[in-house]
């Protein structure tokens, strides 16, 4: 595991997925560290408190970035200080980095061949919980439309495929519903009134 982050390797630039990113610098050989993702250790129970904090204001702000990343089985390591520019690296369906832990520490590699100026990205590996509020932007063919972790898609594509079927079948209903509503106008517009009723309303006048 490297001591230091080679910064030969990478540069900040606009992103075309979410504001800024970081690029390739040079070409960028397969299995790479690139860059290490730095922050506050915290507690589990503080990285949930943490985490719902975030929500709450994604509630209100309608965005809120979510820098907390998971070290082991009792903490999690919070990249939202500015001196982590690894966490400006965004999330892809098709990254070509992955983020691999030793040793406490949570490294950037390349998980294949990077060639230069190609902008560098891995799998927040986000879970079910909370993927309707991480839409993604990432572009690519594969791309599943939220920021999930991959093994997780199957799932998602059910939910998905399971709401599309319902809104199919609401849009059908609705659709006959205003069928049946213009067949009954057109009936009640063509039935000839009863003559007592001409009567009536004669009398009345």
């Amino acid at each position: 595991m490297p001591e230091t982050t080679p910064q030969k390797w990478w540069i900040v630039r606009r992103s075309a997925i979410h504001q800024r990113g970081i690029f390739a610098r040079a070409d960028i050989p397969k299995g790479t560290p690139i860059i290490e993702y730095t922050g506050e250790k915290i507690t589990k129970a503080e990285s949930e408190r943490r985490g719902n904090a975030l929500a709450a204001r994604a509630a209100k702000t309608g965005g809120a970035a979510v820098y907390i990343f998971t070290l082991n089985k009792t903490h999690d390591l919070d990249g939202s200080t500015a001196s982590n520019t690894a966490r400006l690296i965004n999330h892809s369906c098709e990254p070509n980095c992955e983020a691999f832990i030793s040793r406490g520490r949570i490294w950037i590699y390349a998980k294949h061949d990077i060639p230069a100026g190609e902008e560098l990205s891995f799998n927040y590996g986000f879970g079910m919980d909370t993927w309707e509020d991480h839409p993604c932007r990432c572009g690519k063919p594969r791309c599943i439309g939220y920021i999930l972790d991959e093994e997780l898609w199957p799932k998602l594509r059910r939910i998905l495929k399971a709401r599309e079927a319902k809104k199919e079948k609401l849009a059908a209903l609705e659709a006959r519903a205003a069928e049946l509503k213009q067949e009954l106008e057109e009936l009640d517009v063509s039935e000839p009134v009863p003559a007592q009723r001409k009567a009536a309303k004669k009398a009345k006048g």
